[in-house]
């Protein structure tokens, strides 16, 4: 019995991880209309010499990569739009984002 009550106990909790993570990804999907001119509107870019695609990147990397810019950190020939970008977005508006890119299909 116990065995099947910590079985429960995980399925509760993953689910309640899921449904968290599509809420991020739902919320943030309204929030990435602005990152589409350059980035593409499923995060696969028309030109990715120039700007990445961010379909199927990992929500950490994407994250960390935000925080960056946010921060004045990042690198790169596009940093300095990236800065002013990134720069007015909380941390919740940047794991919304990136949980929404990271579910995104690279093509």
């Amino acid at each position: 019995m116990k065995h099947h009550l910590t079985l429960l106990m995980i399925l509760l909790v993953s689910n309640t991880q899921l449904a968290v993570a599509a809420s991020r990804a739902e919320a943030g999907k309204a929030k990435a209309a602005v990152c589409a001119a350059c980035h593409g509107l499923d995060g696969n870019s028309k030109v990715p010499t120039m700007y990445p695609s961010l379909a199927g990147q990992s929500s950490n990397d994407l994250q960390t990569k935000l925080q960056a810019y946010r921060e004045g950190k990042g690198s790169g020939p596009m940093a300095a739009t990236m800065v002013a970008m990134a720069k007015p977005l909380s941390d919740q508006d940047i794991a919304e984002l990136a949980a929404y890119f990271s579910q995104q299909t690279k093509h």
